[in-house]
């Protein structure tokens, strides 16, 4: 029951709208006129922010599946 609650509130913040950019770079990019630069630098932002997750979900996957070869 736990896990299903878990995978469930993990499953809602994967899939927020998130708005990565720190203070600076909105100011700068919120003066530009049809903000295509700001949505580049945006997914840019998200994108580095996901390859680090990734990396620990991997890791996580590989122990886990170590794990249960050895109860077997």
């Amino acid at each position: 029951m736990k896990a299903k609650f878990f995978f469930f509130i993990f499953s809602v913040f994967v899939f927020i709208n998130a708005n990565a950019q720190c203070a600076m770079c909105r100011a700068v990019l919120e003066s530009e006129e049809g903000q295509g630069a700001a949505q580049g630098i945006n997914d840019g932002i998200v994108y580095l922010m996901l390859i680090p997750y990734l990396l620990i979900g991997g890791v996580a996957f590989v122990i886990y599946r170590s794990y249960h070869k050895l109860k077997k």
